[in-house]
């Protein structure tokens, strides 16, 4: 009967996703505040169909966060067209070292004097909330691989980044309590943490997504092989990246999401066989996409639009069943530190917009957009997964109690806030943009 009443849960949620998709799009609110609130119904506090105790599933709960986050990186990298000698990513790369490494600061220095937390802990806090989620942020995100609005892909770059940027301060922040190894006067966590881990997961990312992406073009354009599975190709790309660079002692998120940059990336040049798409016109619909698929011109942007296809479906998935965990989670919070209320609204009213407004100092961005970057600063699944990492790293359990409540409600507020003012306020960027281009 368990399994039957999950199955008709299930159902009936995808099915009304499907259904009202259009529907939700045009309402004040985003889908995931809805999940939210199905999530926190269905859990301990509702029908109790679901309990994720954080505390005694935390490393199931870090394996499901890791996983979207990975499979959003990836289709992130994807989306992400503009060449890297545009001058639109000098954007992303501040906030998500410049911007980033101030919130650290900031929500460290909150931590020790507000929250009264060990420094080790406080950094550690600061490193769990500092990264912009990637999965939650699909309202404010590119809308396709060639969008130069700074806004757009400010947020969508940004949230790639910094989930992989973040990782050196998880670090950092483990061993000040006692529960990594920084290596004499620090010389470990510089070299390997922050040093080679993040050149490592870059390089790895963008030789393993060149290597398969023209290896797969090369077969296809001209033997007209590898054809068709390109889901397997998403899927694969995303493990081989992701485990060749954690076997190698690099961070995993930042070689995904290079892997998806360098796939994006591949080209093929037409060869003298070259078939226009056009004549493939009166092809029954297999034979049509397999035409395409091999088309010397053609079968580069043919993987890249199958791939990414899959992998936003996949995405939608992945954050329908975190937000819905996520909600079922808040009903393990005892209670909340005696300053929740201050500490979120230093974060999302001066730790994130005194951050962006420094990180962006001098940087070509109009009025509306500096504001709008200032608050987008969403924090979700990336968050719910550093915590679980560092749990599953020895914690203690009174630390990770307060880690939990911290972490959980700053993820909660922050989704019913930018749920609710995302529609609105996207609508309104657009339309003074278009109003002020009119000019």
């Amino acid at each position: 009967m368990f399994f039957a009443t999950w199955t008709l849960i299930i159902g009936v949620l995808l099915i009304s996703m499907a259904l009202s998709g259009t529907l939700l799009k045009r309402l004040p609110l985003s889908t995931a505040l809805l999940y939210l609130a199905v999530g926190y119904g269905l859990g301990p506090a509702g029908l109790a169909l679901m309990a994720p105790d954080p505390l005694t599933y935390p490393v199931f709960l870090e394996r499901m966060a890791e996983v979207a986050v990975l499979i959003s990186l990836f289709t992130v990298g994807l989306k992400l067209g503009l060449p890297l000698s545009n001058q639109a990513w000098r954007l992303p790369v501040r906030l998500a070292t410049v911007s980033m490494m101030l919130t650290v600061a900031l929500i460290t220095a909150i931590g020790v004097m507000g929250l009264g937390l060990s420094l080790g802990a406080a950094i550690l806090l600061g490193a769990i909330l500092a990264p912009t989620d990637p999965v939650l942020a699909s309202d404010v995100q590119v809308e396709e691989a060639n969008d130069r609005d700074r806004l757009r892909f400010s947020l969508t770059g940004e949230g790639a980044l910094n989930d992989g940027a973040a990782f050196p301060f998880v670090m950092l922040g483990l061993g000040l309590l006692g529960l990594h190894d920084l290596g004499a006067e620090g010389w470990r966590w510089i070299a390997v943490d922050v040093l080679w881990a993040i050149t490592g997961g870059l390089g790895i990312g963008w030789a393993l997504g060149t290597l398969i992406g023209r290896l797969v073009v090369y077969l296809r354009s001209r033997h007209q092989e590898s054809v068709g599975f390109d889901e397997f190709l998403a899927l694969g790309l995303i493990a081989l990246t992701y485990g060749l660079a954690v076997l190698g002692h690099a961070y995993g998120f930042l070689a995904v999401f290079a892997a998806g940059l360098a796939l994006q990336r591949v080209k093929e040049q037409p060869g003298t066989d070259s078939r226009s798409a056009a004549q493939e016109t009166g092809l029954q619909s297999k034979q049509a996409h397999e035409a395409l698929a091999t088309d010397s011109g053609l079968a580069s942007a043919y993987m890249r639009q199958e791939v990414q296809g899959f992998n936003e479906r996949l995405e939608r998935i992945t954050e329908v069943t975190l937000v819905l965990v996520i909600g079922a989670m808040l009903s393990f919070i005892d209670h909340l530190p005696a300053n929740t209320t201050w500490f979120l609204l230093l974060l999302f009213l001066v730790v994130r917009p005194l951050s962006v407004g420094l990180g962006l100092l001098g940087a070509p961005v109009s009025g509306d957009q500096r504001y709008l970057i200032s608050w987008f600063g969403i924090r979700g699944i990336g968050s719910i997964y550093y915590l679980m990492y560092a749990i599953n790293h020895g914690l203690p359990r009174l630390l990770a109690e307060e880690m939990i409540a911290l972490t959980l409600t700053t993820v909660a507020v922050s989704i019913v806030l930018h749920g609710i003012s995302v529609t609105p306020l996207m609508n309104l960027y657009r339309q003074r943009k278009a109003n002020f281009s009119r000019r």
